[in-house]
């Protein structure tokens, strides 16, 4: 799975700029969560390595190969978007083996054999543990952690190379929110795809990254393991987030 290298990306829209002169470096394999507060670029920086906007200046490298003009379909990229309904189709069944479907649509836009297609899913159903009994559901007729596992398995149906993940537990109430963490980095060990998760949650990204890049207009501020950044916090923004995080876990189990 491949690395990426950022050199130098800046996105601009009119005078606001989201991405500004980002340099990094993403390991290959890597669980690298992006976490900032609101407007700081994050969404913006997931949207620039999927290919659905272009960097107005720098270079996206992955595994060495230039990506600033290879289309989204060409990237072997999947993206889990952020928002209640998970950008699934509100139209079509979770899972049907004849017609199209959330769970079959990127297999049917290629058009694999109903075999194949078959097969594929069911994979991935046993994967993330969605039952039958949904396949004939459509979004509006799913819970909020229905949604986000036929989200997930919608985008793992094609094993992704780089998985994009821009907040996908932000709308799950807090027990679905563990359990969801905990299927997330199974998922990722499963796969093995090289992954980018944004979150404004600084605990949920010091329990699911490798490392973690803490993100402020447009910039990296500071990027390590967790224990780095809590240990080492870079400058007082850093030092505030991590303040609270830690204030947050007072409150709730004690000092």
């Amino acid at each position: 799975m491949p690395e990426i290298v950022l050199q130098g990306v800046t996105k601009r829209f009119g005078s606001v700029i989201a991405v500004d002169n980002l340099t990094a470096r993403i390991r290959d394999r890597e669980f690298f969560v992006v976490v900032g507060p609101t407007a700081c670029g994050k969404t913006t920086l997931l949207r620039l390595l999927a290919g659905l906007i272009r960097p107005d200046q720098g270079q996206i490298y992955f595994d060495g190969v230039l990506m600033n003009d290879v289309p989204p379909q060409a990237r072997g990229v999947r993206m889990v978007f952020q928002g209640q309904d998970y950008a699934l189709y509100p139209h079509l069944e979770v899972y049907h083996p004849r017609r199209w479907s959330n769970l079959s649509f990127p297999l049917k836009l290629r058009r694999e054999r109903p075999e194949g297609i078959q097969a594929r899913v069911e994979r991935v159903v046993r994967r993330l543990g969605i039952p039958a009994s949904w396949f004939a559901r459509r979004p509006h007729e799913l819970s909020e952690g229905q949604k986000q596992r036929v989200a997930l398995g919608r985008a793992t149906v094609l094993t992704p190379k780089v998985f994009l993940l821009d907040e996908p537990l932000a709308h799950l109430d807090p027990p679905s929110r563990a359990q969801a963490r905990a299927e997330l980095r199974r998922l990722h060990a499963e796969l093995g795809a090289t992954t980018v998760y944004v979150t404004h949650d600084l605990a949920e990204a010091f329990l699911l990254g490798d490392r973690v890049a803490v993100m402020r207009e447009g910039r990296f501020v500071q990027v390590g393991t967790p224990k780095e950044i809590r240990d080492h916090p870079a400058d007082a923004f850093v030092a505030e987030f991590v303040r609270a995080y830690e204030e947050g876990l007072r409150q709730a189990f004690g000092p």
